[in-house]
């Protein structure tokens, strides 16, 4: 029997209204496993109202009593993070140790949240003037939503509602339609953890109802994660309904490698950041600049690491890489593989044509390894989201920052070397947001924000960390004056009021 994932709404499983359904595969069979339930205006419309009625009380509720609710589903997360990467494998296809790494990150942000009372802490200044005083403080929006796609269906929601609710808002949820049971499987556990009906709210469906929590004006503000075209909608139709918005679009993301570089520790760092979850990560190295030299021995210690990666189901324990999350993607990534050597590019590796046995159906492909590919082509130019590893040669560290600073994504970069004077210029000087030294994933830590330059976010905040708490709150700014019971009347004065 088909499995149905329905939506949450007001502290509550609702069956869709609509009679439209979309098909969740098991991306290591092809089989359709699951039917999720697409929303109509109407049903987006009551979960708006579920968020709006439960934000009267919950937006004035005791930091004390969010955070007790928060440390509760915080332990609940902990206690069920094999079922929920059960969840993640099975829907999505990455290997279960992939997805416990998924729970592992997303609890880091309800760690944050945990403390908020320390986040949402206001100044005072004291005898700005003659006994009065000022003070700063945050307040939170009301409804806000989230947008978030297939490759992190458990950590990405978990990089904005946690956060949302501490500062007092109440959620909107929309997760990707091809993934959709870990996000219910968490609205789930937060109700368990006391968490009131209404302040967490999940509705699955397609454009309809994303345009819904794009333009209803009881939404604040909404968080976006996905690919830079959709970013940059999202960006440009809710910011025009008057909403804050922050959009994380697509990603190019380039490691550096000089000559000094140690060249084994380059190659593991290369195929883990550009085949790990099978390249759907924004974060995946898909591009590695050789400087100098360096490029044939680098791409010779890159082959021989790839081809001994284990490819097969999620929830097979000596699988080391699982299958693509579609049949449709699978055929796009592969399209830049067979496209590749028209286009100048030497193909190294072609994964295009793997296989499972017993697994015919599955949504496969191999590793693939391309090699002096030139800026112009399809390969290099495009987020392919897919276990595709370019290489490109320059001759100096100025050519390749100058390449990759002509990109126009700016998610994340790294520099392999054992310069430090190098390393510290380019952390100065390359153009993106997030930047690792010897390290090819610079995903930030909870407490700091995750975000892009350029074409890879759109908005003034990054995710989660501080940004996070600024873009879930809005600032206010409260001036008083208590006169001394002693204090005679100092009658009216028409000048403007005065410091000093």
């Amino acid at each position: 029997m088909t499995k149905i994932v329905n939506h949450w709404i007001g502290g509550k499983s609702v069956e869709g209204a609509s009679g439209t359904y979309g098909p969740v595969t098991d991306p290591a069979t092809g089989a359709v496993t699951t039917k999720v339930a697409f929303a109509t205006v109407d049903e987006v419309d009551a979960a708006i109202a579920a968020a709006k009625d439960a934000y009267a009380t919950w937006g004035t509720a005791s930091l004390a009593k969010r955070s007790t609710i928060l440390f509760k589903f915080r332990a609940l997360l902990d206690a069920h993070r094999d079922e929920i990467a059960e969840l993640i494998t099975a829907e999505h296809g990455k290997v279960h140790s992939d997805a416990l790494g998924e729970v592992a990150r997303g609890l880091e942000i309800v760690d944050l949240a945990c403390g908020i009372t320390v986040q949402l802490k206001g100044e005072l200044s004291t005898e700005v003037a003659s006994r009065v005083d000022v003070a700063s403080i945050r307040q939170p929006l009301g409804v806000v939503a989230g947008i978030t796609p297939f490759n992190f269906p458990a950590m990405v929601p978990m990089w904005m509602f946690p956060l949302a609710i501490a500062c007092g808002n109440t959620f909107v949820l929309k997760p990707s339609e091809k993934d959709p049971s870990a996000s219910v499987r968490l609205a789930e556990l937060f109700a368990e953890a006391g968490l009131p009906d209404g302040v967490l709210n999940v509705v699955h469906g397609d454009k309809v109802a994303v345009d819904r929590l794009l333009e209803h004006p009881d939404v604040k503000a909404v968080s976006f994660v996905g690919s830079t075209p959709i970013a940059r909608y999202i960006h440009t139709t809710a910011s025009a309904n008057g909403k804050r918005v922050q959009a994380l679009g697509g990603a190019k993301n380039h490691m550096l490698v000089l000559p000094d570089a140690d060249l084994d520790a380059a190659a593991d760092a290369a195929v883990s950041a550009a085949y790990g979850s099978a390249g759907e990560r924004c974060m995946a190295i898909s591009a590695v600049v050789a400087v100098g030299a360096v490029g044939d021995e680098l791409v010779e210690k890159i082959r021989e690491r790839a081809e001994k990666i284990k490819i097969g189901p999620g929830n097979d324990p000596t699988s080391e890489m699982g299958p693509l999350i579609t049949a449709a993607h699978r055929d796009k990534v592969a399209s830049y593989v067979t496209g590749a050597a028209a286009q100048g590019s030497e193909v190294v590796l072609d994964g295009t044509g793997y296989t499972v046995e017993g697994h015919d159906d599955g949504h496969w492909i191999g590793l693939s390894l391309l090699d002096r590919v030139p800026t112009s082509s399809d390969a290099y130019r495009d987020e392919i989201f897919g276990p595709v590893l370019c290489v490109l040669r320059v001759d100096t560290y100025e050519e390749g920052v100058a390449l990759i600073n002509g990109s126009p994504f700016g998610n994340g970069t790294a520099i392999f070397t054992r310069d430090g004077g190098a390393a510290r210029r380019f952390q100065l000087e390359i153009e993106a947001g997030m930047v690792g030294v010897n390290v090819p994933i610079p995903v930030p830590v909870g407490y700091h924000s995750f975000g892009g330059w350029k074409d890879s976010l759109f908005g003034d905040h990054h995710i989660y960390g501080n940004d996070g708490t600024h873009f879930y709150t809005r600032g206010k700014v409260v001036t008083t004056r208590w006169p001394d019971p002693s204090e005679a009347p100092t009658g009216v004065d028409l000048g403007f009021p005065r410091n000093h």
